[in-house]
């Protein structure tokens, strides 16, 4: 729809387009207007009418979450820190190539007592005025039950009756709200589903069956609607997926998509148990998940939507992973996803397209995922190159991957390097001469002294940081669990991971069936203020008195060893052999 046509978008007329009621103020829209966007409603209806559920799941890709919104669990959508949507925020999406929107719901505290458990009208007016607004724009739209799964619908074991009554009356409402909506509404029955005890996949089998009655019970539109059903946690284990293929076979409705979600292997996705690289156990995890999603809907003729997909360590911060390993992920998550016909929804809370400039906070990372869904990339085995200042220079070799795309050349700039002088290539090995980096890198000063681009026959470059440095410096000192931070001279290295353990070779602090600890959990480097702070979270689980032997390993290569001693609420750190 127009930027005109946005600014007199109401709810009244979006109440219109999706329930049909008859409209008396349109916000002095003209009625030609109205007219206009009605016929464009309906010959929208009619062609998504006429697409089988695999084509609409193919058209709703690439899709986008407008998370940490309506599924906050505060007041209203602005609860968790994000703005209120509007016609603008959704024309942005779109316009960055977006086909489907997913809009995570959590009703609960919008909900009244029992027995009618009744939605509060004015919230459910605003989902559907937000819903009407992405629907105008083209959007599929995706609309759920989001945190209310671990909220209160998670004790279904212990009452399973009131649960019921309660899920049930939220999808009653919703569906009979809907019921008129555009084809390209899908409804999902729930987020993420989990219990406390009982038997979850009988749990999970009950309420995807009576979101299934219910909807499907509403008539209208909803009697062929698009319904999403999730596997238990979504979980892409197999025995979820075959408890999944189960239902589906029960249900014996042609117009269901199946549900999972992806955010890679765990030690990877938040950096922990020495995972710090997209290596080929991390890997081998995408190329498994599709593999399994793949065998068990899509080749039997049921579509597949991954609802959500990222990685988890950017809830904390999206530096947790280093920017060329997680490059290197969503290369690869992107061309699964199209070699396997799946639909991709990314999870974005707000971290990645900022919701009032209207533009991607990292430009890079977008990069890479968009051209992900057109082709491959070409990557390589790092996107770093350290020079030490302090000794001669010498030629650096590094592995490209090249995806199945061929390598052309090396840019600095706007000037093309030339072969032999500057760089080599043998196979997958592109090999940087002593001459090239020692000219890179003759101003003064630690960090990134230039960057070059690595191009392909396709796909985005890949960017390679020169990075002059020096082995990193510790240095003693004593502070507090609430607050220690490891005076640090980085110079101009950067942290990849931490182990800790005891004198008897035992793993210190959390997680400790690892030496490994978890990036900005249990550490986290401050390169600007100097330090490598550690957290209280980390000496929570540290015994009282006994020396704790930590190894910081860099991305340069470089391992330093250093000692803390945690007595009471005091930490003592000491520089160690």
């Amino acid at each position: 729809m127009s930027r005109q046509l946005g600014r007199w978008r109401s709810v009244g007329l979006v109440l219109a387009l999706i329930t049909g009621i008859g409209l008396t103020s349109a916000g002095g829209a003209p009625a030609a207007a109205r007219e206009t966007v009605h016929a464009g409603a309906q010959a929208a209806a009619a062609r998504e009418a006429g697409r089988s559920p695999a084509q609409a799941a193919a058209a709703m890709q690439p899709g986008w979450n407008l998370g940490n919104t309506f599924d906050s669990t505060g007041d209203d959508e602005t609860s968790w820190g994000n703005p209120r949507v509007t016609p603008e925020l959704l024309d942005g999406i779109r316009a960055q190539g977006y086909k489907s929107i997913r809009i995570p719901v959590t009703w609960g505290q919008h909900q009244g007592p029992a027995p009618d458990y009744t939605i509060d009208p004015a919230y459910l007016n605003r989902v559907r005025e937000v819903v009407g607004w992405a629907l105008d724009d083209g959007f599929y739209v995706m609309l759920n039950i989001h945190h209310d799964s671990w909220q209160w619908i998670n004790t279904m074991p212990a009452e399973h009756d009131t649960v019921l009554a309660r899920y049930n009356a939220i999808w009653t409402q919703v569906a009979g709200a809907f019921r008129d909506a555009s084809p390209r509404l899908v409804l999902e029955s729930v987020n993420e589903p989990q219990f406390t005890g009982g038997d979850p996949a009988a749990l999970l089998a009950e309420l995807n069956t009576s979101f299934h009655r219910i909807v499907r019970g509403t008539g209208g539109g909803n009697t062929k609607r698009l319904l999403v059903l999730p596997t238990l946690h979504t979980s892409s284990d197999q025995v979820h997926l075959d408890a999944l293929t189960a239902t589906f076979a029960a249900l014996g409705d042609p117009n269901l998509i199946a549900t999972v979600h992806y955010y890679g292997y765990w030690p990877f996705s938040v950096n922990v148990a020495g995972g710090y690289r997209f290596d080929a156990t991390a890997q081998q995890d995408v190329l498994d998940t599709f593999a399994r999603v793949h065998a068990a809907f899509v080749a039997k003729g049921i579509p597949v939507i991954i609802g959500e997909y990222g990685l988890l360590g950017f809830d904390r911060h999206t530096g947790t992973i280093e920017q060329g390993e997680k490059l290197k992920f969503f290369e690869l998550f992107g061309a699964q996803a199209r070699a396997r016909g799946i639909t991709t929804m990314l999870w974005d809370n707000g971290q990645h397209f900022d919701r009032a400039a209207l533009v991607w906070r990292d430009t890079e990372l977008f990069g890479q995922i968009s051209s992900s869904w057109r082709t491959r990339s070409g990557t390589a085995s790092s996107d770093l190159v350290f020079v030490r200042r302090s000794a001669p220079v010498t030629a650096q070799t590094i592995t490209l991957n090249l995806n199945g795309t061929g390598f052309t050349h090396v840019r600095l700039g706007s000037t093309t390097l030339r072969r032999g002088p500057d760089y080599t290539v043998s196979g997958d090995q592109l090999t940087l001469t002593a001459g090239l980096l020692t000219r890179l890198t003759q101003k003064q000063g630690y960090g990134v002294s230039t960057s070059l681009s690595l191009r392909f026959s396709r796909g985005v470059p890949w960017r390679l940081d020169v990075v002059s440095y020096d082995t990193p410096a510790l240095s003693a000192v004593t502070g507090t669990t609430a607050a220690y931070a490891i005076p640090t001279a980085f110079n101009g290295d950067r942290l990849a991971t931490m182990t800790a353990t005891y004198a008897d070779g035992s793993n210190a602090g959390p997680h400790n069936w690892t030496p490994y600890k978890e990036f900005d959990r249990a550490f986290t480097p401050d390169q600007a203020a100097g330090v490598i702070r550690l957290t209280p979270e980390f000496f929570a689980e540290v015994t009282d008195g006994a020396p704790v032997t930590l190894k910081f390993y860099f991305w340069s290569g470089a391992i330093l060893t250093y000692q803390v001693t945690r007595t009471g609420t005091e930490v003592t750190g000491t520089l160690a052999g």
